[in-house]
């Protein structure tokens, strides 16, 4: 996928943030009750500082503004697949999309042992300099 800055921004605007409980130690505000044990295969969000919706929310739009986003798209609004983000720690994260119809997303840290994890911080700090210059 490789749309101009426009259609990003457009994106942007219509996705939303859902979560998923197996993602979650704490609820925090998601409205979520977190599973009594999370899986061994999944990470959890608390552990890149992720506790507020409005967080998540900012940086999957913040993934799509940068266009850090997979070729494939799903639904009538032609949502990404997945998206991918930087927190201010550096802890790279992924979001899936979880409704094609509303552009719902839930996202969770990377997997340490994820090769691909260097490739989305790596975009992500060349998009922050271009902007930056």
């Amino acid at each position: 996928m490789n749309p101009d800055p426009s259609e990003l921004q457009d994106l942007a605007a219509r996705v939303r943030y859902g979560g998923n409980p197996e993602h979650k130690r704490n609820p925090g505000d998601f409205g979520l009750t977190p599973s009594a044990q999370l899986r061994p295969d999944k990470t959890a969000c608390d552990e890149a500082g992720i506790t507020k919706r409005r967080v998540a929310l900012r940086l999957l739009r913040e993934g799509i503004r940068k266009g850090l986003v997979s070729d494939q798209v799903r639904g009538p609004g032609q949502f990404p697949q997945n998206v991918w983000a930087v927190t201010e720690d550096g802890h790279p994260l992924e979001a899936q999309l979880e409704n094609p119809e509303t552009g719902s997303y839930h996202g969770y840290p990377m997997p340490v042992v994820d090769p691909f994890r260097e490739l989305v911080i790596e975009r992500w700090n060349r998009r922050e300099q271009a902007v930056q210059d």
